[in-house]
């Protein structure tokens, strides 16, 4: 970021993560297992070999006609929990191809993937710990499944959530073919010159971290001669995708909530 201290870089990563946990505990998401359970669609874990490493994946296929554009989900910080799994299925109801993977796959005990850690706490410990390279080589291995299913028409985009709002830009960096881009709530990589993909970005009011990057980022952007649109939602803090949708959810995320998923669709039918 321009004109940011390494100091100051390490301390907004420490922010980020603090606001990633705003919402727990993720683990506790009956609500959300609930609706899986409940869905019509079909479901599937697929493996996604990339090397000698094998990645998890949930996939979930829209009931519709002909074939579709996938989505690359990304996942916050707590793994593939039972709320981006839900999510997933959302998606795939709005009439696209969901393709989210685990990118704990095999660090959990015992060579598991996020549902055999612990708590939420070890998958947090685990995923700060993964290589940058590495995990955009995951998400190269993913897109490229994306592509190739069978339903797909070829076209993907990537959207991701706080953590996983943060390596969806990054994505966008390295991934000349996706169609779009939807970062919530994660911040902007350093380097934006390589972004061939429309950037859409989508934040919460009462999150002051992730909201003073915006400007830079915008500015990073322009320059650049990249399509960057951030949305503020006024009222909602971090994590409101998945707050909002939680039966305790304040008004203010569950509007945001609705008015994000809104935005994220309309942008989606025009892919």
């Amino acid at each position: 970021m321009q004109g940011v201290s390494s100091g100051a870089m390490t301390g907004l990563r420490t922010a980020v993560l603090l606001g990633c946990l705003a919402s727990l505990p993720a683990f506790a998401q009956d609500w959300a297992k609930q609706d899986l359970e409940k869905s019509p669609r079909h479901q599937e874990w697929v493996d996604v070999k990339r090397g000698a490493r094998t990645l998890k994946v949930f996939v979930v296929h829209p009931e519709a006609k002909g074939k579709r554009p996938a989505v690359v989900v990304i996942h916050e910080n707590m793994g593939l929990t039972d709320w981006v799994r839900d999510l997933a299925d959302q998606v795939a109801a709005a009439g696209y191809i969901a393709v989210a993977p685990d990118l704990l796959s095999g660090t959990a005990p015992g060579g598991g993937k996020t549902s055999d850690f612990a708590s939420t706490d070890a998958a947090r410990e685990a995923i700060y710990k993964l290589d940058k390279d590495a995990v955009t080589a995951d998400l190269d291995a993913v897109a490229d499944l994306a592509k190739k299913l069978p339903s797909s028409n070829g076209k993907i985009a990537v959207a991701g959530f706080c953590w996983g709002g943060g390596q969806s830009f990054r994505f966008a960096t390295t991934r000349p073919d996706l169609a779009a881009a939807f970062v919530f709530y994660g911040p902007a990589p350093e380097d934006v010159a390589k972004i061939r993909a429309p950037v859409y970005g989508f934040y919460a009011g009462n999150d002051s971290r992730i909201g003073a990057t915006i400007p830079a980022t915008q500015e990073r952007m322009q320059k650049a001669g990249k399509t960057y649109e951030p949305v503020t939602y006024e009222g909602a803090a971090h994590g409101f995708m998945r707050a909002g949708q939680a039966p305790d959810a304040t008004p203010e995320n569950k509007k945001a909530r609705d008015e994000a998923w809104k935005r994220w669709t309309a942008l989606l039918g025009k892919l």
